[in-house]
């Protein structure tokens, strides 16, 4: 082989060596230089654990409190109140009806000195007192043991409120329903035999001759008319009743947007399902080389 033919070979080669060393300095100077940038803003962009986990804190908070501050809530919350009030005004009726015994007794006051009554009057006064007492004592037993059971539940049903609608338990809300709904009833009915009980006491010779013993005395305010305190309970009983029954239209409302939820995801569920085994039945496509 001539010598002048062997020269070009080796500078081409070596020209190639030589572009070949400078493109790979190249790609690894751009392979140091392109793998730095993207490494740093994300590492610095990326915010630190605890500022992600605050505000997901703060959703779940904020979820819960609107969950329970819901239509239904806010309802039995007012419930909640309202039994308070009956429970306190049933007690403050008893209080006022019972009579100068009990004012003495709970004020520490001397009824000798501060009630116009001495002798045989004060020791009728005491005895009709007690009698009117005990004749009132089933109402008053009977309101408090109701308003603070019905107070106390509608408090569980708060609680028990604090997630969403459509991953509470079905035989919650359906026990929610079924409480406002009877709730509401017996409360119009316990209201009415509650008056129907007073007016009942009010009008037995004990009251009578009460009244007429405090009148003779100068205290007309004993009367044998329904009391203020008695009023109260009834108008409170019969808030309490309105507020069960909007509570009751408002969970069948709630119980129907649930079930229409967990219909349209039981679509969406089929749908992806029917889409997935639909792909999976279908051919795959030839894969294409280009050389």
């Amino acid at each position: 082989r001539p010598a002048g033919m062997s020269h070009p070979p080796r500078s081409n080669r070596a020209h190639r060596e030589r572009n070949g060393e400078h493109r790979q300095y190249r790609d690894s100077a751009s392979d140091r230089s392109s793998s730095r940038p993207p490494y740093y803003p994300r590492e610095a962009d990326s915010p630190p654990k605890h500022v992600r986990e605050v505000p997901r804190v703060e959703h779940q908070k904020s979820s819960t409190c609107t969950n329970i501050c819901s239509r239904r809530g806010i309802v039995l919350i007012c419930a909640v109140l309202t039994n308070s009030l009956v429970l306190i005004c049933v007690v403050a009726a008893q209080m006022v009806t019972s009579g100068m015994s009990s004012m003495g007794g709970l004020g520490g006051l001397s009824i000798n000195s501060d009630f116009n009554l001495q002798g045989t009057e004060l020791q009728q006064v005491r005895d009709l007192d007690m009698q009117y007492s005990q004749m009132r004592a089933p109402g008053i037993y009977g309101g408090v043991a109701f308003s603070l059971t019905c107070g106390v539940l509608s408090l569980l049903f708060v609680v028990a409120g604090n997630k969403p609608p459509h991953v509470m338990s079905r035989k919650l809300l359906y026990g929610s329903l079924v409480f406002q709904a009877v709730g509401a009833v017996l409360y119009v009915v316990a209201v009415g035999l509650y008056l129907h009980f007073i007016i009942g006491v009010n009008s037995t010779d004990v009251c009578k001759r009460r009244e007429r013993l405090y009148a003779r005395n100068g205290y007309t305010w004993m009367t044998c008319d329904v009391s203020g305190g008695d009023a109260a309970v009834a108008l409170f009983g019969l808030i309490t009743a309105i507020l069960y029954t909007t509570g009751t239209v408002f969970t069948v409302h709630t119980i129907r947007r649930v079930k229409s939820y967990m219909q349209a995801r039981k679509r969406r569920e089929a749908e992806k399902q029917h889409a997935r085994a639909n792909s999976q039945r279908s051919p795959p496509r030839a894969e294409t080389t280009s050389v």
